[in-house]
């Protein structure tokens, strides 16, 4: 027996597990509130940390992770608020709600990338660091794109929020494991190639974050919805 199926045995010993295991849309939605609790952590630690050493950096960071926070906080509320009275009308709104916050989330990168490259800001890690992290981005960015193909078809708004989060969210994460990666293996002599690299990379990033934010606030209701 694999670990996968194992694991599926153990979880349908339990209600809440058996639902974890055969409900796509739950665990969605339980990731996406678990994310959120990151996300926090993330904005609170970000926030202090700008405030006491007076940084546009940590603040812009603090930002980003608090519209994350919010995009996934509110497609939490919609699904339990869906769950007293199912509505593809709230559905709709939460898309349209998110996509502004999605235009307003590539504002945010915008300003976290000009300030990165203008106080040329870029986290250095150690070797096996760096190629654990580069590993698990590429997982996470990978897993995304799957997600997005094998759910094209499911006609949930919410949950084309919640892969659409997690899309814009790898893209930001591939940015930082770019200018990490550049810090960790470059050399002085070196920078002025990847400066223009970092550029065109966050450009593209912004956006794609700004596209799918717009793409979600004009996409209409099919009529079978």
């Amino acid at each position: 027996m694999d670990g996968r199926r194992w694991l599926i045995d153990r979880l349908d010993r339990f209600p809440a597990g058996k639902r974890v295991s055969e409900d796509l849309r739950f665990r969605m939605v339980l990731a996406a509130a678990c994310s959120f609790l990151i996300n926090l952590l993330y904005a609170v630690y970000h926030g202090v940390l700008g405030i006491y050493n007076r940084s546009l950096w940590f603040i812009a960071m603090c930002a980003y992770y608090t519209v994350l926070g919010v995009l996934r906080l509110s497609a939490v509320l919609c699904e339990r608020r869906n769950n007293a009275a199912p509505s593809m009308d709230t559905e709709y709104f939460v898309m349209r709600l998110s996509g502004a916050l999605f235009v307003l989330l590539s504002f945010v990168l915008t300003g976290v990338v000009f300030i990165s490259l203008w106080q040329n800001i870029a986290v250095k890690h150690d070797t096996i660091v760096m190629i654990t992290i580069a590993t698990y981005t590429f997982y996470k960015a990978t897993m995304a794109v799957v997600q997005a193909v094998r759910q094209r078809k499911n006609p949930s708004p919410l949950l084309v929020v919640i892969r659409r989060i997690g899309t814009a969210e790898a893209a930001a994460s591939i940015l930082t494991l770019q200018r990490s990666m550049v810090a960790t293996f470059g050399t002085s002599e070196d920078k002025s190639p990847f400066f223009v690299l970092d550029i065109l990379t966050g450009a593209a990033v912004c956006l794609f974050v700004l596209a799918l934010g717009i793409n979600m606030m004009i996409k209409k209701r099919k009529p079978e919805d």
